[in-house]
């Protein structure tokens, strides 16, 4: 690391004492102190200036270095995510999974690099929920050195920061941004989930599989997780002959009153209802007022549904969650691999509950970025995307092995997961059904 140059002129030196005068005459030692004002002045200026093109200097290479493969010990990832706000459950899991991961591979001896061991350390950001502050966390984070971050967890705030990543030159991994259009082509934007096109796709296959025929969707027109879903979702609905009997949209994801929407549904004659919504209001809102509309069949939604258990309100009806049902990435019931169950017990130990997606998939990002930065021996985002490009590269993961496609998405499966509620049950248990593929 480059260090600064603090040093100072040494005001006892010969070249100073050429200024000192003798104190038998009262003015010329006037004259002389004001010229030791103007020489120590002087001799600041001539400080800070260097303190300034050392530090410029030092500043961006210092980055680099740190984040590189050089002259630090260190190597800092970003996070981020939703730390605060309505849905702070999945930035929080995404830290967990993180630090977890980080933990672990500091425990083992590190990122080995071409120059030897690294320990990682990880510098987090709360973006709320909210675009505008996912976008002041990007930019805090290259403003710190920072050249691979994990975030962030929704897939909106996402779609506000791959641009950002790819004109700085900085790598991304969004461990469950799910839309379609955050990796388009080989750029520095991956991923460690699958695509909204692929979940919409199962969600629909899980529909003709179950031998339901008419089919309805209520979804956000102006968010694009939602919007993207449902694009999906009808597009896999038509090509397999299900017929989508009514469709019904709101204008925003905190939406609160769905009565309208569902009256629809019921009078359309819906047996399966996708509903591309976070959980933050399927507990709550969507889900009850479904029920209270008369609407008693399947309530199928996405990845977002997850942690919905999390949401609903004291003393509500619990028998209503039941045929919720939704597409997940992972299941702690059908870990199998020795990935996932060591994932599973050291989560468990670690934090005292039960890991989900979110933790998993984050969890996951960082491994990978280890992976790439000891396949290229190195940890600047160059080096680093170049050697997550690799298409032919097999990752070990929580949710099985993968391969990155040309888009820098996962090539993998899904779960179905879902609720349940039994009378005399104290709350609804999330149980996992089944695997779900396009086979």
């Amino acid at each position: 690391m480059i260090k600064r140059n603090t040093k100072a002129c040494d005001r006892d030196s010969p070249d100073t004492r050429l200024f000192c005068l003798s104190d038998q005459n009262q003015n010329k030692e006037g004259i002389l102190m004001k010229m030791k004002k103007v020489i120590a002045l002087l001799l600041a200026c001539c400080l800070a200036f260097s303190l300034v093109a050392c530090g410029g200097s030092s500043g961006n290479d210092a980055a680099s270095d740190g984040a590189a493969s050089g002259g630090s010990d260190t190597i800092t990832l970003g996070l981020i995510g939703p730390l605060t706000g309505s849905l702070a459950v999945y930035g929080t899991h995404n830290e967990n999974g993180a630090k977890l991961a980080i933990e672990e591979i500091n425990a083992a001896g590190g990122v080995m690099l071409s120059d030897g061991a690294h320990q990682l350390a990880l510098e987090v950001k709360d973006d709320q929920g909210d675009s505008t502050e996912c976008v002041n966390a990007m930019n805090a984070l290259i403003s710190d050195g920072i050249q691979l971050v994990v975030g962030s967890a929704t897939s909106g705030c996402t779609s506000a920061i791959t641009a950002i990543a790819n004109s700085e030159g900085v790598v991304l991994i969004t461990p469950t941004g799910t839309a379609d259009s955050l990796t388009t082509t080989m750029d520095y934007v991956f991923r460690t989930c699958f695509r909204d096109s692929f979940q919409g796709e199962l969600a629909a296959q899980y529909a003709l599989d179950e031998g339901y025929t008419k089919v309805g969707v209520v979804y956000c027109s102006a968010d694009t997780y939602s919007a993207g879903l449902r694009d999906a979702f009808i597009a896999a609905c038509q090509s397999k002959g299900l017929e989508v009997v009514a469709e019904e949209s709101v204008a925003t994801m905190t939406e609160v009153d769905y009565s309208n929407q569902f009256n629809k549904m019921v009078s359309a004659g819906a047996e399966l209802v996708f509903t591309p919504f976070y959980y933050d209001v399927m507990g709550p809102y969507l889900v009850p007022q479904a029920r209270s509309a008369g609407f008693t069949g399947i309530l199928l939604g996405a990845d977002g549904v997850d942690s919905t258990e999390t949401t609903i309100p004291a003393g509500a009806d619990l028998s209503v969650y039941n045929n919720v049902y939704f597409v997940n990435h992972y299941s702690t019931e059908l870990a199998t691999s020795d990935v996932s169950k060591n994932f599973v017990a050291a989560y468990e130990a670690k934090y005292g509950e039960t890991p989900n997606n979110f933790d998993a998939l984050a969890y996951d990002a960082v491994y990978v970025y280890k992976a790439a930065m000891e396949a290229c021996g190195a940890s600047d985002a160059a080096s680093v995307q170049a050697a997550l490009a690799d298409t032919s590269v097999a990752y070990d993961s929580t949710c099985g092995t993968f391969s990155f496609d040309e888009t820098g998405t996962p090539i993998k499966g899904g779960v179905l997961m879902g609720y349940t509620y039994t009378d005399g049950d104290a709350a609804v248990t999330k149980i996992t059904v089944k695997d779900l593929s396009l086979n």
